[in-house]
């Protein structure tokens, strides 16, 4: 279990041609381009802002091949695991071990979300999967307002579980943050804990080993050097950082669905050069009119210009 996630882990996007098929070749100059900044530890593809449950599983695998050449094998990839059923997300993992994978990062039951989980389904999801698979897992703890999310008791518990290495929080709510996180680092101090609050990193720079966020396609060198800014303790070099990024963050993330970031990410991946237009598949839709021109607009306020 050597995978060091502390520092930047961005979560791309992946790109579709016109006609919607998955764009191999921008997948290599994203990838190749994320892969060469120093301060990014990894890729995590497949995840919401990587649209991967919209994806075949031919397309799955392929898309984690793709993403393991474009950085050239120097970085772990690592895949969302979805699954709905245990024993089929288990499969995924095996997929994804045999695509490349490095390790997992995996959902909750989606049926979790609308109906609540039984006390212990969690715990036996990550234990399966693992023990069939071999993928090393991240524990990802999703929103307080989802009936999803998982009570600190559940958290430890599966954080003590074999395979299991780090946490991907993104709990939303700052009270449980506050509170649960010190317990986290008490308990299991070798647990990476990074923060997945793209539009909360001011606040969650100062607790955790690492950011893994979509927003790491569009501005890994201003949220790297936050990262280094909150393990300094040094709050006013981080919120000099997430001003310059304010208008950036408002016009991804401050939006009237957050699925509607995804979208938002390929327009600002447009501004910076890397994407040449910002095709997303169904159920995702474009942005309304003006939404583009506010985006680059936004990217240049923060100085955020097209990559070399």
């Amino acid at each position: 279990m050597n995978i060091d996630l502390r520092g930047l882990t961005p979560a791309p996007v992946t790109p579709f041609t016109l006609d919607g098929r998955v764009d191999y070749d921008a997948i290599q100059r994203l990838g190749n381009w994320l892969g060469s900044i120093d301060g990014v530890k990894g890729l995590v593809v497949l995840g919401h802002a990587g649209e991967g449950t919209f994806l075949t599983q031919e397309e799955q695998a392929n898309v984690i091949r793709a993403f393991v050449k474009s950085v050239d094998d120097k970085l772990p990839i690592i895949a969302g695991i979805t699954g709905e059923g245990t024993e089929v997300a288990a499969l995924e993992a095996k997929r994804a071990v045999a695509a490349g994978a490095s390790a997992g990062l995996l959902y909750p039951s989606h049926g979790w979300l609308r109906f609540g989980y039984q006390d212990g389904a969690p715990q036996d999801r990550y234990r399966v999967v693992y023990e069939e698979s071999g993928l090393p897992l991240i524990l990802f703890q999703y929103p307080d307002v989802t009936k999803a999310t998982y009570n600190l008791q559940t958290l430890l518990d599966i954080s003590a579980q074999p395979g299991v290495f780090a946490m991907k929080n993104g709990v939303r709510n700052m009270r449980r943050w506050d509170t649960e996180i010190p317990v986290i680092r008490r308990e299991r101090p070798d647990l990476q804990i990074l923060s997945c609050h793209d539009e909360y990193l001011l606040h969650t720079a100062f607790d955790v080993d690492g950011f893994l966020v979509g927003y790491g396609n569009i501005a890994p060198e201003p949220l790297i050097e936050m990262i280094k800014a909150g393990k300094a303790g040094d709050y006013v070099k981080a919120r000099q950082l997430h001003d310059r990024l304010l208008p950036v963050t408002r016009s991804v993330y401050h939006r009237g669905s957050h699925m509607e970031g995804t979208v938002a990410l390929k327009h600002a991946l447009v501004a910076r050069g890397i994407l040449e237009h910002a095709t997303v598949r169904s159920p995702l839709l474009p942005l309304e009119n003006g939404a583009e021109k506010e985006i680059h607009d936004a990217m240049r306020a923060a100085e955020l210009g097209r990559v070399r």
